[in-house]
């Protein structure tokens, strides 16, 4: 079997194709709108604990570089760059989202191209032109483990964190694809990264912070293979669908491998990404909106006696099961991962603005209130959120109060006829609220240099802006900036 005739041979053709001939506007400006959501969540992971743990670590890989590391005065190399801003992306949880595949592949493709494009001097149109590249093949590999008949992931049926397994080839596809644009040399960063992709989801079942880092080192990956390949590094074009390849591997038998070439450049998956609106595992987004209409309602946590979420079937296992650890989460991540504690926190929040990153703390996730509420929750399959799971993600919400009156409220996530599931100001807002750290100043002036990609900006001039003053002190101490 030739190259071509391999599936990633396939993709390394049609990755060559693209970044000789280029995209349209409409596809690059729909990409720039994925850039300003992974920017503005790296921005706010900056925040987070697992931001400087990424960073002392990457760090002792290489301690300079001229790739950015967003919130940091010293660059490091583009390897080390795209590992911290890739667990960045991820790491609060709201990064974006395709049904069904349950994937989020710009937290990994995004910082890998941004880290490249910045070293390299990459002109705006053919880094995002290499970022749809990745994201699509991202999702086609997710695609291709999606089991139609159980309405379900092949990949988190065997405990593999899909995100992490294929946005590592995906990453150093486009990382390749915008290095070289050959098509051989494409599909060798491929078939190398397939040997380097990894990630188990047992964090989501009972806690552990590395899944945080799950994204961040597949984007490490992607660029790692891509430099390998650069050099003359060769790996297998039947990667995926050989006897020993990435579906065998990660998927036994029940994978349908050509969905990564059926269509190729025809069909986007990429057009159906969703960005999230609140920072936690996306199976809970629709009990927050449950909640927020109960609220609307006049419902109080005082007046309920005790509530039933219905979820689909799959989903029990993410955010309801073990209870205990769902009722009572270890700590603010885990807390993001439990459909009883996303639904008390919305419902017990003020000003009815559902739930944000302060809901996520560790200490938020102990508050008495907030608790005790969720252990009057309970978790059920329902049939009609099952029946459409994973494309639509559902959660019926049956509340019985202590006066006897039961309230009921179906919500699902998808908002048809938007652009990633959210309008133009609501895109903006996330942003704004999540680079509150750099001023609105510079966070207008961030969001133009993105949005500006789609002509002629370079990666680099965005990144110049996400860097901060100062000096980084010594490796052995603390890592923060001065």
């Amino acid at each position: 079997m030739s190259a071509r005739g391999a599936l990633l041979g396939t993709v390394g053709g049609f990755a060559e194709e693209v970044m000789k001939t280029g995209l349209g506007p409409s596809h690059r400006h729909a990409v720039a709108g994925l850039v300003l959501d992974a920017v503005g969540n790296i921005v706010l992971g900056t925040r987070q604990p697992v931001a400087s743990i990424a960073h002392r670590v990457a760090r002792l890989w290489g301690d300079a570089g001229s790739a950015t590391v967003v919130g940091r005065p010293i660059g490091l190399p583009p390897t080390g760059a795209a590992f911290v801003n890739g667990t960045l992306a991820h790491c609060t949880d709201f990064d974006d989202t395709h049904l069904p595949s349950l994937l989020h592949p710009g937290a990994a493709v995004i910082p890998a191209v941004l880290a490249v494009a910045e070293v390299t001097g990459a002109d705006g149109p053919e880094s995002l032109d290499a970022m749809l590249l990745g994201i699509e093949l991202c999702i086609r590999l997710g695609m291709a483990g999606f089991d139609e008949e159980r309405r379900n992931s092949i990949y988190f049926d065997r405990g593999q964190h899909a995100t992490s397994l294929c946005g590592a080839i995906a990453s150093a596809v486009a990382v390749s694809a915008l290095l070289s644009g050959d098509a051989a040399t494409i599909t060798s960063a491929g078939a190398i990264a397939a040997s380097m992709s990894s990630g188990l989801i047992e964090a989501n079942r009972t806690g552990g912070s590395v899944k945080q880092i799950h994204t961040g080192w597949a984007a490490h990956c992607g660029v790692a293979a891509a430099q390998l390949a650069a050099a003359g590094l060769t790996g297998p074009h039947t990667v995926l669908e050989g006897r020993f390849g990435f579906f065998t591997a990660f998927c036994g038998e029940r994978s349908v491998p050509q969905v990564v070439t059926d269509d190729l450049g025809e069909l986007w998956h990429a057009d159906q990404v969703q960005i999230k609106r609140y920072p936690c595992n996306y199976f809970t987004h629709a009990g927050v909106d449950c909640a927020l209409e109960l609220r609307a309602r006049g419902v109080r946590p005082a007046d309920v006696a005790g509530i039933e979420l219905g979820v689909p079937e799959p989903a029990l296992r993410t955010i309801a099961e073990p209870r205990a650890a769902k009722i009572i989460p270890v700590g603010g991540y885990a807390a993001a991962f439990s459909g009883p504690y996303t639904f008390a926190a919305a419902l017990t929040g003020g000003g009815g603005l559902g739930v944000h990153l302060a809901d996520f703390t560790d200490e938020a996730a102990r508050r008495a209130e907030v608790v005790e509420l969720a252990a009057r929750i309970g978790c059920s399959a329902d049939a009609e959120c099952t029946e459409v799971f994973p494309r639509r993600i559902g959660t019926r919400a049956r509340v019985t109060l202590r006066d006897g009156r039961v309230e009921e409220v179906l919500r699902f996530n998808d908002r048809p006829g938007l652009t990633y599931g959210v309008t133009g100001a609501e895109l903006d807002t996330k942003f704004a609220l999540n680079c509150e750290v750099f001023g609105a100043e510079r966070s207008a002036l961030v969001s133009a240099e993105i949005r500006a990609l789609v002509s002629a900006t370079s990666a680099r001039s965005v990144m110049s802006l996400l860097r901060t003053e100062g000096k980084e002190r010594k490796r052995g101490g603390s890592d923060q900036a001065e």
